[in-house]
């Protein structure tokens, strides 16, 4: 069963017909872990690098913003027994749409931000598609643990 993941959004599973979705990857980035010898994981989709932009709307929704709604994922995981020993981590995103002449940097600056959260937590990344000027869509199948991205019409695996 799909399971969406909105703009600003997380979702979390340990039900193996689960696979979660997020639409529209373009500078926003996405985020999967999945703890293999627990088949729990889940996505996050996060708009904005940092939360200190808007403090009420970050507390509103920690989820819009990759420095606060990384680190509640991370969070929740843990509170469901996963252990980040176990974590594989696969992000996508961070394009240039409507970004050309990179005035806002938004997408790259989406990407460094995550690194930083993730290598401050010791989570290693084991596959990544960031850039460009494309959107992506991101599954995270929580029967397998694959994560695969669909970009004009082609698919492939992190």
């Amino acid at each position: 069963m799909n399971v969406v993941v909105g703009i600003s959004d997380m979702r979390v599973s340990r039900e193996p017909e689960d696979v979660l979705v997020t639409f529209a990857l373009g500078s926003c980035v996405g985020l999967t872990l999945y703890d293999p010898t627990t088949r729990t994981g889940g996505m996050i989709h996060s708009m904005l690098p940092l939360s200190k932009i808007d403090a009420a709307k970050a507390e509103k929704n920690p989820f819009m913003f990759v420095d606060t709604g990384v680190m509640l994922f991370i969070q929740t995981l843990f509170d469901m027994g996963v252990e980040k020993k176990n974590l594989i981590a696969k992000v996508a995103g961070g394009s240039k749409i409507m970004d050309d002449k990179g005035v806002f940097n938004i997408g790259e600056r989406n990407h460094t931000v995550l690194r930083k959260v993730l290598w401050k937590n010791n989570i290693l990344v084991s596959g990544e598609d960031v850039g460009g000027s494309q959107a992506r869509t991101m599954y995270l199948n929580m029967e397998t643990g694959r994560t695969t991205l669909k970009m004009s019409g082609q698919e492939k695996e992190l």
